[in-house]
């Protein structure tokens, strides 16, 4: 018995190679333009300093509420404070006083 090897066909040897080579192209692009690719990167890199910039930014914010909240704490009222949130907010005033509003635009 006799065994013969088949050679492989040149059209199937170069549809294997154009796409392998395809495929190496493929990844080549994407490891360029790909969203974890090198461009992808420097969005990511330029979006984390935005971000700590905004994270700073609120960082501050809650520490001025924090404070202003400790201000507001029932056993240290702080009398000024008392005051002046009863004429901004509830339009108080003192028998003496008159009120001027003013329009803001």
């Amino acid at each position: 018995m006799s065994t013969r090897l088949r050679r492989p066909s040149i059209v199937r040897q170069l549809s294997i190679t154009l796409l392998l080579v395809a495929f190496q192209a493929y990844l080549g692009f994407s490891l360029l333009h790909g969203q974890y690719g090198l461009k992808g990167q420097e969005q990511l890199r330029q979006d984390i300093v935005e971000l700590e910039a905004e994270r700073a930014l609120l960082n501050t914010q809650v520490e001025d509420l924090r404070h202003h909240v400790s201000l507001l704490d029932p056993q240290r009222l702080d009398p000024d404070l008392i005051t002046e949130l009863a004429r901004s907010q509830l339009s108080m005033a003192r028998e003496d006083e008159v009120l001027v509003s003013v329009a803001s635009n």
